[in-house]
């Protein structure tokens, strides 16, 4: 007979805890078959003849057992152990017993009531607020509140076109709201009976801040044109309407990599999106003149690579080649998580051959060269070049 046939109070909690995590968010909005009726598992007399010890410390276990719930016994006339009492069913009558049965019954009591309150006053939100449970039990009083009267802000000035700072809600700032946007998110939208996928700027109402573009001037010639200014961060629709000599233009990964440029006749160095690549296809400019993209030598740097080319088909990758790699053998890294896409399809055929390289481990299991570490000499010297040929 195994162990298993017994439920013993430890094993119905393990039980329970999953069926919790299954089943509370139903049994907030009152769903469940109550009672819940949990079989403890009944022996034969010789299975209860070949475990006697098991049994009787089974046995043993739920007749001291005082926790919630409630035991049903049931007896068995044995012809050789005789007559045996024994615990057939642990019976719960409510969501509050199996809580208070796993250790969860505070959380679930506040959950309970959270519950009431926000669907009290907005019933539309049963379905999204019963999938919050983590919202429901586990959140800070203050957090709480905050978020229910966001909600309630939000839902009567849906156009406020407001920044989130703006809000005149006490505790409220940037930080908080996106760590809980999610929530926010599906709480507000069956509210304004918005649609998936419009973004959560324009569901609130609230005014977008904008983004924004590092820049630097490598030409003394430009700079002097702006008053001496030469590092500049702007919203993309400004630097959008920028009307400059430029002739040439760099894009870097790493923000430290832009700092590093030396001054170069009629060029600019864009620096630190990374993966945010977007905000390059809205500068008409840019389409219109030579521009390079140099990024670390990993899978990641040409993902970018290739992401970079759907707004901007003609740039050029530079020092991201084999040559370069090699180069620089004593000085890579490793990829602690490297892309799994499997094709590139705007790269070209070199570019293609070092990443399918750095995929496939040709050179060793993640190797990456962060274009920082590029010897310095070697990488303006193909800067200056590149800009020369442009």
């Amino acid at each position: 007979m195994a162990k298993s046939f017994l439920l013993d109070p430890d094993e119905v909690s393990d039980r329970l805890r999953i069926r919790f995590r299954n089943q509370c968010r139903a049994w907030l909005a009152g769903e469940g078959v109550w009672p819940l009726r949990i079989v403890l598992g009944i022996p034969g007399q010789q299975q209860a003849m070949e475990r006697l010890t098991q049994v009787r410390v089974w046995q043993g276990g739920w007749a001291e057992w005082n926790g919630a719930g409630t035991v049903l016994w049931t007896e068995r006339r044995w012809r050789i152990l005789g007559t045996q009492r024994l615990p057939e069913v642990l019976m719960f009558d409510t969501p509050d017993e199996v809580a208070s049965f796993i250790g969860r019954y505070e959380g679930w009591v506040r959950a309970t009531r959270r519950f009431r309150e926000v669907t009290a006053r907005w019933p539309q939100l049963q379905h999204a607020v019963s999938r919050s449970i983590d919202v429901l039990m586990a959140w800070q009083q203050a957090d709480f509140e905050r978020l229910v009267t966001l909600i309630d802000w939000l839902s009567t000035h849906p156009a406020s076109n407001l920044y989130i700072r703006q809000l005149p809600i006490p505790g409220l700032d940037s930080k908080w709201l996106e760590r809980r946007r999610k929530v926010v998110d599906a709480w507000l939208r069956p509210l304004l009976g918005a649609a998936e996928g419009r973004d959560f700027h324009a569901l609130a109402g609230l005014r977008r801040p904008p983004q924004l573009l590092h820049m630097r001037l490598l030409d003394p010639a430009l700079r002097e044109r702006l008053g001496g200014i030469g590092d500049i961060q702007a919203p993309v629709s400004e630097v959008a309407t920028l009307q400059l000599p430029i002739r040439c233009t760099f894009i870097v990964e790493n923000l430290q990599t832009g700092l590093a440029f030396e001054d170069l006749p009629g060029a600019v160095v864009f620096m630190g999106q990374g993966y945010t690549v977007e905000p390059f296809g809205d500068l008409p400019w840019l389409r219109a003149i030579p521009c390079h993209y140099w990024g670390d030598l990993d899978t990641h740097g040409f993902i970018i690579l290739d992401r970079l080319r759907e707004y901007l088909p003609k740039i050029r990758s530079l020092l991201m080649d084999e040559e370069t790699l090699m180069r620089h053998r004593s000085l890579w890294g490793h990829e602690e998580r490297p892309s799994s896409a499997l094709e590139l399809r705007r790269l070209d055929e070199g570019e293609t051959k070092v990443f399918q390289g750095l995929r496939q481990g040709r050179w060793g299991a993640s190797v990456r060269l962060e274009q920082e570490r590029i010897e310095w000499g070697y990488a303006i010297a193909k800067l200056r070049g590149a800009c020369t040929d442009s």
